[in-house]
């Protein structure tokens, strides 16, 4: 995205925010509030930023041949979302496995294509598919899974008002859908 589509979507958003603190009975000009439409903008860019990256991408841009068909585990990969439904947050952990299939990805890749999921409006059961498939396709294992494990603010904050309740999702793919002895040693790991 062009640097003036980026700003003009800044001014945007800081209208938008200026008009939703005046809609709650704020008054923008007070000393706390005279930036908080300009801070919000830029946090937003930031929150969002998964719309701008592609996880296939990513993956691909480091992968090293491989003997190794052993799961590879990366586990506890803590992540920070917005619930599309109340675009409030969805703190949590993911943790991805995959068995190599001649080819693995860097380490590091793995946690940054949860970030480009995370940095998107969500619902934690798309985002755990969207993991799934995205390395499914971009290294093609012979089996890929992913839990994922959150609080959600939209619970805790407003409706049922529960804290310390986690959601918990997973997506299955290849050799963990179809060899149970695969699953297992994954469940295992976590604990």
């Amino acid at each position: 995205m062009k640097e003036s589509e980026l700003s003009q979507q800044e001014n945007i958003i800081e209208q938008s925010i200026k008009n939703i603190l005046e809609t709650i009975g704020e008054d923008i000009n007070r000393e706390g509030l005279i930036k908080t439409p300009h801070r919000v903008a830029k946090a937003y860019k930031y929150i969002f930023s998964g719309y701008n990256q592609n996880s296939v991408e990513i993956l691909k841009s480091a992968m090293f041949k491989t003997s190794n068909s052993e799961m590879v585990v990366v586990k506890n990969i803590e992540f920070y979302s917005m619930c599309e439904h109340h675009m409030l947050p969805i703190i949590g952990q993911a943790h991805v496995a995959y068995i190599p299939n001649g080819f693995v990805t860097g380490l590091s890749k793995i946690p940054r294509v949860v970030d480009v999921f995370a940095r998107r409006l969500q619902i934690q059961e798309n985002m755990t598919e969207q993991i799934a498939d995205a390395i499914n396709i971009a290294i093609q294992p012979k089996g890929v899974a992913v839990i994922l494990n959150a609080r959600h603010m939209c619970m805790e904050m407003r409706g049922v008002e529960k804290c310390n309740s986690l959601t918990m999702t997973s997506a299955y793919r290849g050799m963990f859908l179809t060899e149970q002895e695969y699953k297992t040693e994954f469940l295992s790991q976590l604990k």
